[in-house]
């Protein structure tokens, strides 16, 4: 005999569930494994937010940041650029929930670009101005020590920007002007390597703004106005790339900031971008986009990838 369709009337209730989200998720466009991220944005613009994974923000502090983070214990750390009480940048660790300054540094000379928390007490910090520096700070604000850069000293703004601690302890720092990512030993000072990133001719622009050091012991580089994403190996030899001809799309605008996600995909930011334009955006390793972000007025310097699909991304030192 013939079977009939049941009616909604005699479906059970997790049958009808299934079959409205179905039906919702048809309608509006979206597939059962899209991927959503939810994420920290910084710029001087946006100042610091917290984004979900609906796109919304969840939170925002007035403050113009050049780099953030959210802490294990929930707080918010932010490089800041110059503002009120903070003439030549600084550094604030926030509450989230009261937005009180738990803790906070004044920067000594020109900007202040970086941080990053390496302890519950102690904070790596860049300096910029006539006297490049890597600052390891405690949270009672004493200087534990002093690194200098080794790196050109005409445009202070253009000295570095996302230096990194790297799990050997060294320091991995990108500087724009000398088309160089740099490692040094804190204690000594000493230049450990150096990756160029002018082989395209400097007139490309390939200035290097975040450099992440990954597992493998290769190091992903951001290349600002040049546009593009490069990965190179131990010698220096770039093994992967990424731009806008590579993507079929013209996303890359000004890409500073940059992290390399634990499914092997890296999620890029366009400080340029404004207006409905997108602002961040994923590829895979095939380069294919797979997750992009619209939102806000401005484009983020840089950006934190918090979890995904309701998940915590653990691997946040990838940035």
């Amino acid at each position: 005999m013939k079977s009939r369709p049941l009616a909604f009337a005699e479906m059970d209730l997790p049958v009808l569930l299934a079959l409205v989200l179905a039906s919702v998720l048809a309608s509006s466009g979206l597939a059962k494994d899209e991927i959503k991220h939810s994420f920290l944005g910084v710029g001087k613009a946006n100042g610091a937010v917290i984004v979900g994974e609906r796109g919304e923000v969840e939170w925002k502090l007035d403050m113009p940041a050049s780099d953030g983070w959210v802490l294990p214990n929930g707080n918010v750390l932010l490089a800041l650029y110059g503002t009120k009480g903070f003439p030549n940048g600084g550094v604030v660790e926030v509450e989230r929930e009261t937005k009180k300054i738990v803790f906070q540094y004044k920067g000594q000379q020109k900007e202040t670009s970086t941080v990053q928390a390496v302890s519950d007490d102690r904070f790596v910090v860049a300096e910029l101005g006539p006297k490049p520096r890597a600052l390891l700070i405690a949270r009672s604000g004493e200087v534990v020590s002093t690194t200098p850069l080794q790196c050109q000293t005409k445009n202070f703004h253009m000295q570095t920007r996302m230096l990194r601690v790297l799990p050997n302890g060294n320091y991995l720092a990108p500087h724009l002007f000398d088309f160089a990512v740099k490692e040094y030993e804190p204690e000594t000072g000493k230049l450990v390597t150096t990756f160029a990133t002018d082989e395209r001719g400097r007139e490309k622009r390939d200035w290097p703004f975040t450099a992440i050091r990954l597992q493998d012991g290769n190091t992903l580089i951001a290349c600002t106005n040049g546009n593009r994403i490069i990965e190179v190996d131990g010698d220096g030899k770039i093994v992967w790339s990424v731009t806008n001809e590579d993507i079929g799309e013209p996303l890359f605008n000004d890409a500073c900031g940059a992290q390399r996600l634990p499914n092997g995909n890296t999620v890029i930011s366009s400080y340029h971008s404004q207006g409905d334009h997108v602002k961040l955006f994923e590829v895979t390793r095939k380069k294919k986009v797979v997750w992009r972000y619209s939102g806000m007025k401005h484009g983020f310097h840089h950006f934190q990838i918090l979890t995904t699909n309701g998940k915590p991304v653990h691997d946040n030192t990838w940035k």
